[in-house]
């Protein structure tokens, strides 16, 4: 692979919300890029990114297929990695860990529906992670498409500061093209040639004053990043204002974040994707302009910055593990210092070990190109690690890094799945434990009561297609109980108790007394766990034994009281105790905390929590009561109402997910299929006695004590 000059080099992701058009702007790069010969459609199911077979069934992306392609701007030859991420919102763990290691997006907007709720979802992970956006208004030819409206709502509802950079000839129908404002050229696509022709014309006489308009707003926005256009606009000296002095001035407010580009176009009907891979090349940051990654040092504790450069130590960080039929186990990798080569060692600092990298690959879709070495700055895929879970950081073993990993959210379902056969048992294990490290939101759990095998996910689509999964990839067919919610424990007062623990047998004894105060955390304790306070004074309870209390209301947090179902956070504070010269024990004293720990929750008045979501559902005006009464019937609470631009009517609630099996098919009766709906976790709140009790009931929890 000949020296790539990472100034060159654009790692940049596509993000929506579902059905923006994500994956059909991904087809159409790949087909202009020279990569496709024949463009995929999502409709037919011959998507090259959604090579699932299950995303081609469904026309939706579940998993993020990277892919590298090259396009030409300015004389350049740009080498781009592109990764088309899920709009669906059970799939959330994927956005976040692309978003993760990107240097740059491309907000995707359906110009009919503009900022819908997954726009905002991903609009927020990506400020999380500091990614630098342009923004992309696609569908300009649908009914009701609006490119500025789009771009007030992301003021309005994003707080983004969108800067147009071309604006639309004609809209719905109509629409054949663009007007550029930095070349005050008019860009109009060829339909005969499928878009890969396209007439540079002057602008429609129609458009002249409009498009000046917008060419004074674009530059007064970017004059705010440099000094030299700012003193040319303040003295109304807008004729000398060069393409490269806008470019370069609109580039920095991009990288900064201080503005987002927008474009748009009809990626279905190839209009507008050429000069958004053009502008993808002008604005977005390469790995040189981004800032050192930072990590920890596994052995000091202190912080270590990597430089984007082959010439520094390894560093790189495993984004998604997935499992190709041909070669096995893909671990797809960011490298962020350094390099990869084939056949070397590579250190992992999670797990301590050193692995061999036997292959690495150029990934294209499903397809690999083997490679020598993947540099700094380069995605790409290593075939060859056994033990290698998301979010690892791989390194040179002179200089361990623990670069920051990712957070996922607890998984919200479950359901109990068994094999149709008795024989089909260790595939059925072996299926769930691959799909398990690949996907850090999907768990697997044996349920201690009953022995049954629970699988847990983001919801009821996500719980669906790992079964289809199991049944394609690994063969297993499965039955499957009902879905559960899961819920989780909380306790809402304060309890202060004594526990002793001692026994005597033949030997040495078992002696530990302590006393704690067991509580809720207090509200500024924000990571959530055990919150554990030692005030214990003059040696009463020797230090060593201080950490083994801790241990054990740790490790009892994970069975509440009532049901079994895990403690997410508690105050325990040590106030006392007493040990025994001989018999007292490390053992005896975490024993002490887990039946001080049961006995405490059981008198504090614990309560069950129940995942409350977040839901939209659009709607048409005339069935908004049905909806809305059909949400009274589910205990949800209406939280607002808007119109879109369509004229539909938007119903925001708050919904347990326990009323919400089987919605999407209630909601398709009640409507007559009109409305749509869109759901998400949002928190998780106390269930009413009455309730607790009959779920209770049914697991065969305590329901005395609610």
């Amino acid at each position: 692979m000949a020296k790539q000059d990472l100034n060159f080099t654009r790692n940049i992701g596509i993000m929506a919300h579902i059905d923006a058009g994500k994956t059909t702007t991904s087809e159409r790069i790949l087909y202009y890029t020279g990569l496709t010969h024949k463009i995929g459609e999502v409709h037919d199911g011959a998507a090259t990114m959604d090579w699932m077979v299950q995303e081609q069934e469904r026309g939706i992306t579940i998993t993020s297929a990277a892919t590298t392609c090259h396009w030409k701007w300015n004389d350049t030859l740009y080498k781009i990695n592109l990764i088309d991420t899920p709009g669906h919102v059970d799939f959330t763990a994927e956005v976040e860990r692309s978003l993760r290691v990107l240097d740059g997006a491309i907000a995707t907007y359906s110009a009919a529906d503009g900022v819908q709720p997954q726009s905002e979802t991903v609009w927020r992970q990506a400020d999380k992670y500091n990614v630098p956006r342009i923004g992309y208004v696609n569908k300009m030819d649908r009914s009701g498409a609006d490119f500025f409206e789009t771009m007030t709502q992301m003021r309005e509802l994003l707080g983004a500061n969108p800067c147009a950079i071309q604006i639309p000839i004609g809209a719905e129908e109509k629409f054949k093209g663009v007007v550029d404002l930095i070349t005050m050229k008019g860009i109009v696509w060829n339909d005969e040639t499928q878009g890969s022709e396209y007439d540079i014309i002057d602008i429609p006489a129609d458009l002249q004053a409009e498009a000046e308009e917008w060419r004074e707003k674009m530059i007064e926005l970017a004059a705010d990043y440099d000094d030299e256009l700012m003193n040319k606009y303040l003295e109304g000296d807008l004729d000398s204002i060069t393409e490269e002095e806008l470019i370069a001035a609109i580039r920095k407010g991009c990288i900064s974040m201080g503005l987002t580009p927008m474009l748009c176009g009809s990626s279905y009907k190839n209009k507008g994707v050429q000069p958004l891979l053009d502008y993808t090349c002008a604005f977005l940051p390469s790995p040189l302009d981004t800032e050192n990654v930072v990590g920890t040092n596994p052995h000091t504790k202190g912080e270590e910055d990597r430089k984007p450069s082959e010439d520094e130590k390894t560093s790189a960080l495993a984004f998604k593990i997935a499992t190709d039929p041909y070669v096995g186990r893909l671990t797809y990798v960011r490298v962020y210092s350094g390099k990869l080569q084939a056949g070397s060692y590579i250190y992992n600092t999670r797990s301590g070990k050193k692995e061999r990298v036997s292959r690495l690959f150029q990934m294209f879709s499903n397809h690999q190109n083997p490679e020598e070495e993947i540099c700094a700055g380069d995605i790409g895929a290593v075939v060859g690690l056994k033990d290698i879970h998301t979010g690892d950081t791989l390194c040179d073993e002179s200089a361990p890094i623990v670069l920051e990993s990712m957070d996922f959210p607890d998984p919200v379902i479950g359901i109990a799945v068994e094999p149709k056969t008795q024989k089909d048992l260790d595939k059925l294990s072996v299926g769930l434990a691959k799909l398990a490290e690949e996907d850090p939101t999907f768990t697997v759990r044996t349920d201690e009561q009953s022995g049954q095998t629970i699988i847990s996910g983001m919801g009821e689509l996500h719980l669906d297609i790992i079964l289809d999964r199991l049944k394609r990839e690994f063969k297993v067919e499965c039955n499957q109980g009902k879905p559960q919610v899961n819920y989780k424990e909380a306790i809402t007062k304060e309890v202060q108790l004594r526990e002793v623990y001692k026994k005597q047998s033949g030997g040495r004894g078992k002696f530990a007394d302590i006393i704690v105060k067991v509580g809720p955390v207090d509200e500024d304790f924000k990571e959530g766990g055990l919150q554990f306070v030692d005030l214990v004074k003059g040696g009463n309870i020797p230090k060593e034994f201080i950490p083994s209390v801790q241990k054990g209301f740790e490790g009892a947090m994970k069975n509440g009281v009532l049901g079994g179902y895990p403690m997410d956070s508690l105050k325990v504070e040590l106030i006392d105790g007493s040990f025994h010269p001989v018999d007292s024990d490390q053992l005896s004293f975490e024993i002490a905390a887990i039946q001080a720990y049961k006995n405490a929750c059981s008198q504090a008045k614990p309560v069950l929590m129940e995942p409350i979501m977040k839901l939209e559902v659009v709607t048409p005006e005339e069935n908004m009561g049905d909806v809305i009464g059909d949400l009274n019937k589910r205990r949800g609470q209406v939280e607002g109402m808007e119109t879109s631009r369509s004229g539909a009517r938007i119903v925001k609630a708050m919904v347990p997910l326990a009323e919400m099996f089987g919605y999407v098919t209630a909601l398709r009766t009640i409507t007559s299929g009109r409305a749509t709906s869109s759901m998400v976790y949002d928190h998780h709140a106390p269930l009413s006695s009455s309730i607790a009790k009959a779920v209770l009931t049914e697991v065969d929890g305590r329901a005395d004590l609610v």
